[in-house]
């Protein structure tokens, strides 16, 4: 996929109906811009308090754009609902600090095939209209004398997902931050997802869902590649 960069402060600087229309089709089309997660520089000046207090104040700006009526005893905390759920949950994986905590052991047992883990549930958000993509990640690694407690490949999937996302980036995210942790290139995940973006808006199509893979090192083979792929169907 061919990559355009887009300014950081586009949003920010919408001087004509035609710029908000090219940004419109940037989305639609799911370009993306950077393997990084686009942040300003900014990013981590505020403390998680300080950023629901904000996000608080913005949505109920929207709530009362849209007409709703926020003295309403099941809306006047919608609001904080939503912040909390941004900072703490739907979005944590933007502050550095829920990073996993990761130990590798000795590969004592001198095991040298690959190992899968697959059917990793992910919940991520589009980053294009912030509404959920929902699937499931594969991964596989062959050791090169180091291994990874098992849960620890569901915790950095799911601290990836947890932030504003393309399915691609986040497929070359999860496999990058494993190269580096395990010291293999040897590192392959497979992505399956629907994206809400597509299901419930635009084209609104129930039945499709996106594909996306990442093969390392040994993975590049088509045997190995085959080898991953039969088990993951399986």
């Amino acid at each position: 996929m061919k990559q355009k960069t887009t300014p950081l402060n586009t949003l920010h600087n919408l001087a004509s109906s035609d710029e908000y229309i090219a940004n419109e089709e940037i989305g639609d089309n799911h370009e993306w811009s950077n393997i990084e997660t686009p942040m300003h520089k900014n990013a981590f000046k505020l403390n998680p308090k300080e950023k629901k207090e904000k996000i608080a104040g913005y949505f109920t700006k929207i709530m009362n754009t849209l007409g709703l009526d926020l003295t309403d005893d099941s809306l006047k905390g919608t609001p904080s609902r939503v912040a909390k759920m941004y900072v703490d949950e739907i979005f944590s994986g933007l502050l550095p600090e829920n990073k996993p905590k990761i130990a590798l052991f000795e590969n004592k047992y001198s095991y040298n095939e690959m190992l899968v883990e697959k059917n990793i549930t992910l919940y991520s958000n589009c980053e294009h209209h912030f509404v959920p993509i929902i699937g499931r990640a594969h991964i596989g690694y062959i050791s090169s004398g180091k291994v990874i407690g098992l849960s620890k490949l569901n915790r950095i999937a799911q601290y990836f997902a947890k932030r504003p996302q393309v399915q691609e980036r986040l497929t070359i995210q999860i496999a990058h931050e494993l190269q580096g942790i395990l010291e293999t290139e040897d590192v392959a995940v497979v992505i399956t997802a629907e994206h809400l973006c597509v299901s419930s808006r635009g084209i609104k199509d129930v039945n499709s869902s996106t594909i996306s893979s990442f093969f390392g090192g040994k993975f590049e083979s088509e045997q190995k590649r085959q080898e991953f792929n039969n088990y993951i169907c399986l």
